[in-house]
This record gives structure tokens, C-alpha cells and sequence, in this order.
């Protein structure tokens, strides 16, 4: 390993910092486990039993705070042997109703206290409207708690839930709450094993049970609810992956899940990156980030049509995260932020500089591709279709009128050319030949190489024709005064026909780009 290998491998000093006042703070908090699951009866509150009965046997303080067995008999036979604090009892509406106790939970200060239901909604004239805010406060004094949670009360997912399964979950919990959590263990159960607990009447009594299996607990609604759960899980196994490769240093790629990073810019062709990058994510099921680097030199011009905007609203509405950073040059930068967020694949459009410009300035697609390294990097082609945003029109305009050097050298010795064989045809031909003649030049010019040598044409035929051609010769003096019409009308007459021959190239190079489109679209 050469030096700069190792200084790439030193953890980032920040990020050592940062792990060392989470540690700080997390030592003056009580520790949070959630044991999950994709529905009720998976067995989350079994599994949350066993774990405090190790617990209680290796000699740590473990205390009941509130369990709810559901008539379960294996699990209210793990509560047999465990300290228990009393029930509090709330008048409410003429009914008594038992609730957790957390006056008493505070008094005892258990090392270990088991708080079921994390979602639980307290009774009116509790402390607190929600369980998991008595559990916060908990945690806030340095009590340790075990409880249990189900996918469906997550906040962020209960829309998805809501269209699922057609139920809407009334009591939820922050996501933070979970994020924060020191540990999650995941309770799994296939539908068809869970399906199988429910008719044994494991999960709810016989009668609960048939309503279940009719509502909420349809195969496919459990199929959905544990396909979430995994993914929320393996969402958080994924932060605790990149929060250790930050405080080691790690760089290089590890791709135990893929993640995808389109880089976009001020371009009308970034729309058509995005969405590659979205379907490449959608048939990976991966995360994607859209990545903007704003450099020195492009946070001095302004999104001109608003083409970067147009790329980050659809990007943010086809689900990526939009990301923009700064610095030089842009190739490291997106290297070195793609390394910080572990992404396996880059996605990137053609170069649309000349190879000219690109051997005196860089290539960044060539820097991306020497230094991806472990990644995979997905070179995307330019829209091929007509320009359908007012700004991709002018921008098409500009490149047709915008002609290489060449083309007024063209321009120039054309008209030269026609100089010199009026001036040795001079005796034998009229003027107005020699007119027609320019006018052929102007005209060849506009159809090959567009407004700009076509104008350059017109002007020197003028020029041209005034100095050869109209007596007194070889001066720019004007003996006539009809011969002022008749500059004015070649040059009026090279002018319509410059924009006319413009208006044809760039109808003729819509169509083909059309063409092209649907072609490549029915492939």
C-alpha cells in the first residue's frame, strides 16, 4: 500500500468526531431495542420476553412495564418469574381502564423495563398522548427499554399501508423514533405460517380471528406488509453500514446493496439521464441520487430556460434524492462523494465537447471512467428527438447557426473566386450575370453552412461587386445612384435568402431527428 493509499484509508477526523459526541450522548440515554414486525401474532412480543428472561438470568434489573399477551398463554407464561409494576387505573367515559404506570417507572428506575406497543395511544389524563413520548422520557432519564412495533405504524408509511391493505392506521410513530432506536431485531414469519398461527387461534381469539382473515390479514396484504418491513429494515442496516465506513475511512465500494448516482447539469439532454437512472433503479430496486456539481464558472451563469430546474423537479417526482455540491474539478468531486455514499453504479451523459476541446481541457467522462474504480459507470446517449422545451429549441437554433471557421474560409474564397472570374469573363458578360453569379454564392453558402457565412457572402459580394465591377473601378465611390439600388437589392435579396435556406435546414434537421426518434422508439 503506497502513502496516499493509506492517508485514504485514515477515518475523516470529522467523522470521528461525530461517532465520539453521538457515543457521549448515547452514554447519558437509555438504550432503546424495538423488536419489529410486518404485523401483529409474527412474534415480536415473544421474542421481546426471551431476550429480558437472558436478561433478567444474567442478573440485570428487568422490570414489566406493560405487556399485552392477547390471551397468547406461551407468552403469559414468559412473564411468570419477571418483577411487575402495578397498572395505573384512569376513570374514562364511566369505564376504568388500565394504563402504564410511567410515575412508577420513573420512581423505580428499572435497569431493564419492558414497554409493549410503541404505537399505543394513552387514555385521556395520562402524562403523555402517546406511548412511544413516555418511552422518550424514559430514555431521557437513563432507563434502558425493550418494545414492540409493526411496519404499519410507521409514520412515512402509512399512506403505502393505507392503499394496501385499505385500512388506515390510526396510531403511528415518528420515524425518527425508530432511526434512533440502539437496536432493531426483526421479527419475520411467512403469511402462510402466519395465516396458519391465526386459525390455530395464536394470534386473536376464533372469533377476532375469522374477522381478520377477511379484513386486514388477506395473504396479500401480509405479502406487502412484510415486503415493507424488510425494506425499512434494510434501510437501517444500510445507515449503520455507511456510518461505519464514515468513522473508518473506508472508501472503497461496497456493494452489498446497489445504489445508483445520475449526474446532472444545465443541459437539455438531463431529462433523459434522469429517467435512465429511474428505470435502471426501479428494475434494481435501488436507491438513486441525482448529483449536481456547481463549479466557480457555473455559479456565475444562470440556468438560461431553466433546464437544470426542469431536471431537478422530475428527478425529486420520479423518487431520487437531489443532491448539489460544489468544487473543482467535477470528476473528483463526484468520485469522492459517490465513495462517501457507497454507490455501485454511475450513470452519465455523452461528451458534447469537440475531442479538440477535450485534449486541451479534460475529459470528465474519461476522468469518471479511470477513477471509478469498483463502480460501474453507465454512459447514456444525448436525446435524439426534437427539442420539446422552449429552451431546447433555442439551444437547437443556436447550434445550427453556429457555423466552424471553415465555413466562412468557404465563404470567403467563393466570393473571391466569383471576383476573379467576373473580372477576366469582364468583357464578355453583363453585369447582371455577375450578380447572379454572387447571388449563387449566397445562396450555396446559406443551404451548406447556415446564417453566418451566408452573411458574411452577402456583404463581401457587395463589397466585391462595388469595387470591380460599378465604374469609377477598383474605388468604393459610387458614380450612379441606380447603382446604390442595386446594392441595396443584393443585399436585402442575400439576406431574405440566408433566412429562408436557415428556416429550411433547421425544418429538415427536425424531421430527422424525429425520424430517428421513432425509429430508435420502436426498437
Amino acid at each position: 500500500m503506497t502513502r496516499s493509499d493509506d492517508a485514504d484509508a485514515r477515518p475523516d477526523p470529522e467523522a470521528l468526531l461525530e461517532v465520539a459526541r453521538a457515543e457521549e450522548a448515547r452514554a447519558r440515554r437509555g438504550q432503546l431495542k424495538i423488536f419489529f414486525g410486518a404485523a401483529p401474532g409474527v412474534g415480536k412480543t415473544y421474542a421481546m420476553l426471551e431476550a429480558a428472561r437472558r436478561e433478567h438470568a444474567a442478573g440485570v434489573d428487568v422490570v414489566v412495564g406493560v405487556v399485552e399477551t392477547h390471551g397468547r398463554s406461551e407468552t403469559a407464561a414468559l412473564l411468570e418469574g419477571l418483577p411487575r409494576l402495578p397498572l395505573r387505573a384512569i376513570d374514562y367515559r364511566g369505564k376504568r381502564l388500565a394504563e402504564f404506570d410511567l410515575d412508577a417507572a420513573l420512581a423505580r428506575v428499572p435497569g431493564l423495563l419492558l414497554v409493549d406497543e410503541l404505537a399505543h395511544t394513552n387514555v385521556p389524563g395520562s402524562q403523555h398522548r402517546k406511548r412511544w413520548q413516555d418511552v422518550d422520557l424514559l430514555l431521557a432519564r437513563g432507563v434502558d427499554v425493550y418494545t414492540t412495533l409493526n411496519v404499519q405504524h410507521l409514520e412515512s408509511l402509512n399512506d403505502v399501508v393505507a392503499q394496501i391493505t385499505w385500512v388506515r392506521v390510526r396510531e403511528t410513530v415518528p420515524d425518527a423514533v425508530f432511526d434512533r432506536a440502539d437496536d432493531v431485531e426483526l421479527c419475520d414469519l411467512s403469511a402462510d405460517e402466519l395465516l396458519g398461527r391465526l386459525r390455530e387461534g395464536k394470534v386473536y381469539l376464533p372469533e377476532q380471528a375469522r374477522h381478520a382473515t377477511e379484513a386486514f390479514f388477506r395473504k396479500g396484504n401480509l405479502l406487502a406488509l412484510r415486503e415493507l418491513a424488510l425494506r425499512r429494515m434494510a434501510q437501517r442496516v444500510d445507515s449503520d453500514v455507511q456510518a461505519y465506513r464514515r468513522a473508518h475511512g473506508i472508501q472503497a465500494t461496497w456493494a452489498a446493496a446497489e445504489r445508483i448516482l445520475v449526474c446532472i447539469g444545465p443541459s437539455e439532454n438531463g431529462p433523459r439521464l434522469v429517467r435512465a437512472a429511474a428505470r435502471m433503479a426501479a428494475g434494481l430496486r435501488a436507491e438513486w441520487i441525482a448529483l449536481y456539481v456547481e463549479t466557480p464558472r457555473m455559479a456565475l451563469r444562470k440556468d438560461k430556460g431553466g433546464a437544470l430546474t426542469e431536471t431537478i423537479r422530475l428527478a425529486e417526482s420520479l423518487g431520487a434524492e437531489v443532491v448539489q455540491i460544489g468544487g473543482e474539478p467535477i470528476a473528483a468531486r463526484v468520485l469522492e462523494y459517490a465513495r462517501g455514499r457507497n454507490v455501485t453504479r454511475l450513470v452519465v451523459g455523452k461528451p458534447s465537447r469537440s475531442r479538440l476541446r477535450e485534449l486541451l481541457a479534460g475529459s470528465v467522462l474519461d476522468s469518471l471512467v479511470r477513477g471509478s474504480g469498483e463502480m460501474d459507470v453507465h454512459v447514456i446517449s444525448g436525446d435524439e428527438g426534437i427539442p420539446t422545451t422552449r429552451h431546447g429549441r433555442l439551444r437547437a437554433a443556436e447550434r445550427l447557426r453556429r457555423a466552424p471557421p471553415r465555413a466562412y474560409a468557404w465563404a470567403v474564397a467563393a466570393v473571391c473566386g466569383v471576383t476573379g472570374l467576373g473580372t477576366l469573363l469582364h468583357a464578355y458578360i453583363d453585369v447582371s450575370d455577375v450578380i447572379m453569379l454572387y447571388l449563387l454564392v449566397i445562396m450555396v453558402t446559406a443551404a451548406r453552412f447556415g446564417h453566418g457565412p451566408s452573411t458574411l457572402a452577402a456583404l463581401l459580394s457587395v463589397a466585391s461587386f462595388d469595387f470591380c465591377f460599378i465604374p469609377p473601378y477598383y474605388t468604393f465611390a459610387v458614380a450612379d445612384v441606380r447603382y446604390m439600388l442595386t446594392f441595396a437589392v443584393m443585399l436585402m435579396v442575400g439576406v431574405v435568402i440566408s433566412g429562408l435556406t436557415e428556416r429550411v435546414r433547421m425544418q429538415a434537421e427536425a424531421a430527422r431527428a424525429a425520424s430517428s426518434g421513432r425509429r430508435s422508439s420502436t426498437r
